[in-house]
């Protein structure tokens, strides 16, 4: 009697230790997890070295620009100083427009679907125009890369400006809904949205202040992020795409003008390349070699940055590579641009 007492002692004690070693083993291993999680958010591993695949790559396009005066810049930043940016980035190949026998009759068949008449006039080797079936507008389009605009003659019809135009959000989803009519809305354009209010002031546009004294609203259409980083042209309060939208109730009185320059990403072949150090940018943008992509309301000798931040420059023209800027925001609106990849990787 005396032994099975023992062994059911013993049994529970192995039991109940089993149990504890479970429980000791649990809480362990999820210490052990936090604090990798934790050394990991400190301490993250490294990201393998770029894959530079593209070789050298060519300069990004920036237009011409200047700055008035010879200003000095100032870094007053959230950090106190440069931020710490990422150490590589992607870089998104572009493929070029194909020229085949078939680039008039598929700029025929998108004008038709715009509501333009197929039988458009050859204004140069690439460059074709199409008049409306209804109302007196013209739609010129590149049959090569499919750049097109809009323009409707206010003069021989202004019933348009008779009626205030809608909301930004709400002409916005009537001009996606007319590009996807013609199957003209790449999934890539669904970034952001800007607008202006304009109205007819002896005969040109005008900014309004408001949506009650506009006659048209102005809606920029952007790219979207990539990899969490924006993607900027080379004005950042302008979309290389856009159209001017009026009250009427009829499509083809809705669109007043526009302009339309999109080139494809391919998000799918990418290599990665080196970031330069912020410290280094910064020091280019002071020695004056940086894009000027809008100087604000800056007159002064003084330029103070706010901001500084990694994005992609959306060129608007036929580029090879979609590429990542160090953007430079001051006060005033003063936006600054550097090329992001380090100078080893760009030309010859």
């Amino acid at each position: 009697m005396a032994s099975l007492t023992q062994t059911a002692i013993t049994t529970r004690k192995i039991i109940r230790y089993s149990l504890y070693g479970l429980i000791a083993l649990i809480i362990g291993r999820m210490a052990l997890s936090t604090g990798i999680s934790v050394y990991r958010h400190f301490y993250p591993e490294p990201p393998p070295p770029p894959t530079v695949s593209f070789g050298k790559l060519p300069e990004l396009p920036f237009p011409e620009s200047s700055l008035a005066g010879d200003p000095t810049y100032t870094l007053e930043t959230p950090e106190g100083g440069v931020p710490v940016l990422l150490t590589q980035a992607k870089v998104y190949f572009m493929p070029k427009p194909v020229q085949t026998q078939l680039n008039l009759e598929l700029a025929k068949d998108k004008a038709t679907d715009l509501g333009f008449m197929p039988n458009g006039e050859q204004v140069s080797p690439t460059l074709y125009r199409f008049q409306h079936q209804k109302a007196p507008s013209n739609l010129d389009m590149n049959i090569i890369n499919g750049i097109f605009s809009i323009s409707y003659d206010l003069s021989k019809d202004s019933s348009p400006l008779e009626k205030r135009p809608p909301a930004p959000e709400i002409a916005a989803s009537q001009i996606r809904s007319y590009l996807s009519s013609a199957n003209l809305l790449p999934d890539d354009l669904s970034g952001p949205t800007t607008h202006q209010f304009l109205k007819i002031e002896e005969g040109s546009f005008a900014n309004a202040l408001s949506l009650s004294e506009a006659d048209l609203v102005k809606v920029y259409l952007f790219r979207k992020s990539y990899d969490d980083l924006p993607s900027l042209t080379s004005n950042p309060t302008q979309a290389n795409a856009w159209f001017m939208v009026s009250g009427a109730r009829e499509r083809e009185k809705q669109f007043i003008a526009s302009e339309f320059h999109y080139f494809p990403v391919d998000e799918d072949k990418y290599a990665t390349y080196p970031i330069k150090l912020a410290e280094a940018a910064w020091e280019e943008l002071k020695a004056g070699n940086g894009f000027i992509a809008n100087q604000g309301v800056n007159n002064e000798s003084t330029i103070i940055i706010r901001r500084i931040y990694l994005a992609y420059y959306d060129a608007g023209i036929s580029a090879e590579f979609y590429q990542p800027i160090i953007v430079f925001e001051g006060d005033r609106g003063f936006s600054a641009y550097i090329s992001a990849i380090t100078s080893d990787y760009y030309g010859e």
